[in-house]
């Protein structure tokens, strides 16, 4: 039987490519870009945003940027590039040159490059998403060195493009005032007309000049057979503008007729005004990944052969010890080997207070050390430290297209071509009931202005870019926009227990001294285990370290394998361990026994110590456990307040587990759960009509996690779990869970309500653009307002704070 069994076909590798998009300007863009993706052949997924300018591929390896790229530029639109110098090293003729060159080109994401062995450079186009490190290591591989000669930057920046934006409405401003001023003076009663081609003067430069960047856009859609909401105002702008320019030529010098420069030339800057503030609020919205970005310190102070020296970042490599002064960014993941400080990670982790750090322990790149020097062992670099992983979740995120947004996509598709032939009718509809061709037109041309689509695409992305940086910035990270959308309708959330609600290592919780002090018990029992590696035995040092103890002279100390430890301390020959140890000694552990059988019913593991003289003496007994966390109990209480039921689900003993539940008031419990088995309670859950959270932060919990409508994962705990999660909490603090369910909450809310006045601008500009009760000014000022509307409300989202920090 086994040899009738095919082998299965090996599915081809798939990779994931983000690429930045430039030209889009409303949702019908987005459905076009992302349809000319998904015709690529091997592309299996395709999602584009337009709030970030980003498309996200999922293909197999053998798509190519060069094939995105014609595809993207096809229909219309052109991948965003970005240019980085690298300075190459031990290159000596043609031959290094093309080597260099291919490795290079073999990196995801790089477009193209260049390489000059005159200057020993080289000019590397790549997308927005590659790290200089990548290019450094792919340089490497090839035998030469490199590094990084000048930052990356885009070929416009933000605020260089921001400021010539604002000149641009500006000078549209200044042109199209003096046509609008004769309406105004009409309100005063004032008749004043500017000569016709004074107005014709006037409107030319906005409509062809400043307003170019409509006509190119719509030029590419038309050739792309489709439509976007560029189109609609070049060919309503440009019908306004024809008319006048017909009506003036064919008048000659016979009176002034009636003209409309100042509908097309006030619409167009109208629309410049709106594209700038909505330009300024979507930078507004990338607040989140610009604070993160500039956490990335550019410089490190190594050690090497005892010399101290400062090198770019980039030039850091694992292994290498940084020196670390009091004030200064830590520039790398590390470990402390030498020196004490504390250390400020409120930006990476939310953490308001600032953390102990000794050698031994953890740092993270981007954090700052405010007291002390440190020295630490590099650990991690480039795009492998944590701040490089936040901002990668961040931005994946950011990018990603929640559910929700497919009812957008449909609208979009069929929009642009639905609004134009609303217009065909409402001029057709217009000029047979009067016969008057310049009303018709300008109906036709409000119909065109009023529309837009601008709004339905922004409504979703805006409001999870704000969503995400704002749970960013107090340690929520949401790793995708379908986490984000789901988890506002969790009804359960169900936790692990150890490590999540609890401390997730064993500490002494209570010393029962029976013939002697509780203080000279714990000296004694210090005594011997001040040199062990043992987790019962590092708790013990722990409390008595904590409560300013000193350790009782000791010797002769043994490991009794299996049964506990021996040791001299203070000339009385000690035994410290199990009842079983205890019963080989002949102590009588009567007087303590009732109390043992609690705290173990409860899940603790008690250590009874002993004296073995003349006659055995129990001198007294320790118990151990998990200590629960001192957030958890808040946890639960501000789900419940949330509306939200909670279960405990955990492979420990039942005692312990209820012992936890009862302390914290959990719902419902369930205990001695195999790891296997958890992903099945948490579909019964989901089977009872339950949208169902699972809390946890080990391997075990894995399967349990990717069972439920939402993963959520503790930093604190395994890389497995956080993979299999939609959010990350990057501090062990169960709080964190009802914090990250509120920013869901608030964040789909703002999406329903820019969805809404979205919709409803459009269903009630429409009609009322078509039954004449609307002209082409207002209307333009009307569609300027509805995009910046709806992005500046998802920006409220900022000033949203966690409980804690309120």
């Amino acid at each position: 039987m086994r040899n009738t069994i095919s082998a299965p076909t090996r599915a081809a590798p798939l990779r994931e490519l983000a690429v930045g998009i430039e030209g889009m300007t409303c949702a019908s863009c987005v459905t076009r870009v992302e349809k000319a993706l998904r015709a690529i052949p091997g592309v299996s997924k395709a999602s584009v945003n337009l709030g970030t300018e980003s498309a996200t591929v999922v293909a197999d390896r053998n798509v190519g940027l060069g094939s995105i790229e014609q595809a993207v530029e096809k229909a219309g639109y052109s991948l965003a590039r970005k240019e980085l110098d690298l300075a190459i090293k031990g290159m000596s003729c043609a031959s290094c040159v093309a080597r260099v060159e291919k490795a290079l080109l073999k990196v995801d994401g790089v477009i193209s490059a260049s390489v000059n062995l005159a200057t020993e450079s080289a000019r590397v186009q790549v997308s927005p998403g590659v790290t200089p490190a990548a290019l450094i290591q792919a340089v490497e591989a090839a035998g030469y060195d490199a590094r990084l000669a000048r930052s990356l930057q885009s070929d416009m920046p933000a605020a260089k493009s921001g400021q010539r934006e604002a000149f641009t409405v500006a000078l549209a401003a200044a042109l199209s005032l003096p046509l609008m001023l004769p309406m105004l003076l009409e309100f005063f009663g004032i008749h004043a007309m500017l000569p016709g081609w004074l107005q014709w003067l006037l409107a030319t430069p906005v409509q062809f000049w400043l307003g170019a960047r409509f006509y190119r856009s719509g030029w590419k859609a038309l050739k792309a057979r489709t439509g976007n909401m560029d189109l609609l105002v070049a060919l309503g702008t440009s019908a306004a503008y024809g008319l006048s320019v017909y009506q003036l030529l064919a008048a000659g010098g016979d009176g002034m007729p009636h003209l409309y420069f100042e509908a097309s030339a006030v619409v167009i800057t109208l629309v410049l005004l709106g594209k700038w503030l909505e330009g300024r609020a979507k930078r507004q919205t990338a607040a989140a990944i610009r604070a993160l970005q500039v956490l990335r310190p550019e410089s490190a102070r190594v050690r090497r052969d005892g010399v101290d020296s400062d090198v770019p970042v980039d030039s850091v490599r694992v292994g290498d010890l940084v020196v670390i002064r009091p004030g200064e960014r830590i520039p790398v993941d590390g470990t402390v080997i030498e020196g004490d400080s504390q250390v400020d990670e409120s930006l990476i982790t939310g953490e308001s207070l600032p953390v102990a750090k000794h050698p031994g322990d953890k740092l993270t790149g981007g954090a700052i050390n405010a007291e002390g020097l440190l020295i630490a062992r590099t650990d991690a670099v480039g795009a492998e430290t944590t701040l490089s992983r936040i901002i990668r979740l961040v931005e994946s995120a950011q990018a990603a297209k929640a559910p929700i947004q497919h009812l957008v996509d449909k609208v979009a598709a069929v929009f642009v071509p639905v609004v134009l032939l609303i217009a065909l009718v409402t001029f057709a509809g217009w000029w047979l009931y009067d016969g008057d061709t310049g009303q018709a037109i300008i109906t036709a041309v409000a119909v065109l202005v009023i529309a837009c689509p601008c709004a339905l695409g922004l409504a979703t992305p805006t409001a999870i870019m704000a969503g995400t940086g704002s749970g960013a910035r107090y340690g929520i990270l949401i790793k995708d926009a379908e986490a984000l959308e789901v988890a506002h309708a969790v009804t359960t959330v169900v936790f692990d227990k150890t490590g999540t609600l609890t401390e997730g290592k064993p500490a002494v919780m209570d010393i029962l001294p029976l013939t002697i002090e509780r203080d000279r018990l714990l000296q004694i029992a210090y005594a011997i285990q001040a040199g062990s590696e043992h987790p019962l035995g590092r708790a013990v040092v722990e409390m008595a370290k904590g409560e300013g103890l000193a350790p009782l002279p000791a010797r002769e100390i043994r490991a009794l394998p299996g049964r506990g430890m021996a040791a001299i301390v203070d000339d009385l020959d000690i035994r410290l361990g199990s009842p079983r140890l205890m019963r080989e000694l002949g102590i009588d552990l009567a007087p303590l026994a009732e109390k043992a059988q609690a705290a173990e019913t409860a899940g603790h593991t008690v250590s009874w110590v002993a004296s073995v003289g003349n006659a055995g003496q129990l001198l007294g007994m320790i118990v151990f456990g998990d200590r629960i966390k001192d957030s958890a109990r808040a946890a639960v209480e501000r789900l419940h307040a949330q509306g939200i039921a909670t279960v405990l689900l955990t492979g420990d003993n039942r005692g312990s587990a209820e012992m936890v539940g009862r302390a914290l008031g959990i719902d419902q419990v369930i205990a001695e759960v195999l790891p296997g088995i958890k992903a099945g309670k948490v579909a019964e859950l989901k089977r009872d009509g339950q949208v169902v959270a699972m809390v946890g932060d080990g391997i075990n919990d894995a399967p349990a996690l990717a069972a439920a409508d939402v993963g959520i994962a503790m930093a604190t705990g395994t890389d497995v779990a956080m993979h299999t999660a939609g959010i990350t909490l990057m501090r062990g603090n169960p709080a964190l869970v009802a914090d990250a369910i509120e920013i869901s909450r608030r964040t789909y809310g703002k999406i329903r309500q820019n969805l809404f006045w979205a919709f409803i601008y459009n269903l009630v500009g429409i009609p009322l653009a078509a039954f004449g009760m609307l002209n082409p000014v207002l209307a333009g000022a009307a569609m300027a307002f509805s995009s910046v509307s709806v992005v500046s409300n998802a920006l409220l989202l900022r000033r949203w704070k966690p409980a804690g920090n309120a």
